[in-house]
C-alpha cells in the first residue's frame, strides 16, 4: 500500500534517476533480517541450497552494491551485475524507458558498470551479510574488447572466488555482437575457455541466453552446455522482438522486458526443457510477476525463476509475497517442496 502511494512520485523521476535513488536507499535504510521462508520452497541446485526459488535477476544491482538488502526483502538468492573486466559508462542516456501501459520496460543500458576490481572488496564484505541467500554473479565483455573470450576468462578468474555461482551473460542485445557468441563453435570456445580458468574453484557456472532464438540455436547451445558440464541455463534476456504493445514508448530500441516478455520467455522454457530432456536445470526469467507465474514456470521445467521488471511495478514486497503465495500452491497440489513439482506440466 505504502508503494501505490509513493510510485507516482517515483514514476514521475526519469527511469535511471528513481533506479539509482532505489540503489541509495536500500543502502541506508535499516533493515531487518530476511524473512523466514517456508520449508517447502526450500530447493537444491548445483549443490547450492536455496531458502526459496525467487531471485533478483542481474541489472538491478549491476556493482554488487545491495545484495543483502535483496535477500532481508525476501529474495532467495541475487545476481549481481553484469560485470565487465573495465568499467564502462554504457550507452548514451536516455537510455530506460517504462511502459506504463505494458507493465513493461526497453533498456539499452549496454553493460554500465564500475568494473570488477571496483565491485570485489564490496562483494567479499557482503558475503558475510547474506545469510543463508545465494550470491550469483554476472560477467559480460567489455563493449570495446578485441578478445571478448579473453574478457570472460577475466571475469571468470576475479569473480568465481566471491561467488556461489557464476553466470556467463551472452545474452544482452545492447553490446553489439555479443549474441554471436551463442553460435555453436564460439560457444563451445567460449565455454571451454571459462571452464579452464576455474582451475581447481568448484563454483557452479550457469549460462544466460536470449529468448531470440531459432530452434537450432537451442539444440545447439544444450549440446555445448551438457558437453561443458554447464551447472544450469537461465532462459531468457529481454527481447529485441516487440509483440503488440500500448505505451508510447513502444517504437524506443534495446531490450524488452516485463509482461510482454511472459510468453515468449515461457515458450523458449518449454523449448529447453524439451531439447535437453531434463540434462540441465533452467531457471525461468522474463515477464514473471505473480507466484502463478512463478508456479508455470516451475512446472514448465524451471528450477527456479528470477524478476526484476515486475518489482518496478508491482514494489519492494513483491518476492516475500510471490514466496508465500507460491507454498500455497504447492502445497495445494500436493507437492513436498519445489523439487517435485519441477517440470510436472
Amino acid at each position: 500500500m505504502l508503494y501505490n502511494i509513493a510510485k507516482p512520485f517515483i514514476f514521475a523521476l526519469e527511469a535511471e534517476r528513481a533506479h539509482g535513488l532505489t540503489i541509495a536507499g536500500l543502502k541506508t535504510v535499516p533493515m531487518g533480517p530476511a524473512p523466514k521462508s517456508n520449508p517447502v520452497l526450500a530447493t537444491t541446485l548445483a549443490g547450492l541450497n536455496f531458502p526459496n526459488p525467487i531471485g533478483m535477476a542481474p541489472g538491478f544491482d549491476k556493482n554488487g552494491e545491495v545484495p543483502d538488502a535483496l535477500i532481508r526483502m525476501g529474495f532467495g538468492f541475487a545476481e549481481v551485475g553484469t560485470l565487465t573486466p573495465l568499467m564502462q559508462e554504457g550507452n548514451p542516456k536516455p537510455r530506460i524507458f517504462r511502459l506504463v501501459e505494458d507493465k513493461a520496460v526497453i533498456n539499452r543500458l549496454g553493460f554500465n558498470n564500475r568494473g570488477q576490481q571496483n565491485a570485489i572488496p564490496r562483494l567479499k564484505r557482503m558475503r558475510a551479510r547474506m545469510g543463508k541467500g545465494v550470491l550469483g554473479i554476472n560477467i559480460g565483455a567489455n563493449k570495446d574488447s578485441d578478445d571478448r573470450i579473453a574478457d570472460y576468462v577475466t571475469g571468470t578468474r576475479n569473480m568465481a572466488p566471491l561467488a556461489d555461482y557464476l553466470t556467463v551473460n551472452i545474452s544482452s542485445p545492447n553490446t553489439p555482437g555479443l549474441r554471436a557468441l551463442q553460435d555453436k563453435g564460439a560457444l563451445a570456445e567460449l565455454l571451454a575457455a571459462v571452464i579452464d580458468a576455474l582451475g581447481k574453484s568448484k563454483t557452479p557456472v550457469f549460462l544466460k541466453v536470449a529468448p531470440d532464438l531459432e530452434p537450432a540455436d537451442i539444440d545447439d547451445i544444450v549440446d555445448v552446455a551438457v558437453s561443458q558440464k554447464i551447472a544450469a541455463l537461465i532462459i531468457s534476456n529481454t527481447t529485441i522482438t516487440r509483440p503488440a504493445l500500448h505505451s508510447a514508448n513502444q517504437s524506443e530500441s534495446g531490450g524488452l522486458s516485463g509482461a510482454p516478455l511472459k510468453d515468449l520467455a515461457l515458450q523458449r522454457l518449454k523449448d529447453f526443457r524439451k531439447a535437453s530432456g531434463g540434462q540441465i536445470p533452467l531457471i525461468g526469467v522474463g515477464g514473471i510477476a505473480t507466484a502463478e507465474d512463478a508456479y508455470e514456470r516451475i512446472r514448465a521445467g524451471a528450477s527456479l525463476v528470477q524478476l526484476y521488471t515486475a518489482m518496478i511495478y508491482e514494489g519492494p514486497t513483491i518476492a516475500a509475497a510471490m514466496s508465500c503465495q507460491l507454498a500455497k500452491l504447492l502445497k495445494r497440489d500436493g507437492y513436498k517442496n519445489v523439487a517435485e513439482a519441477i517440470g510436472s506440466a
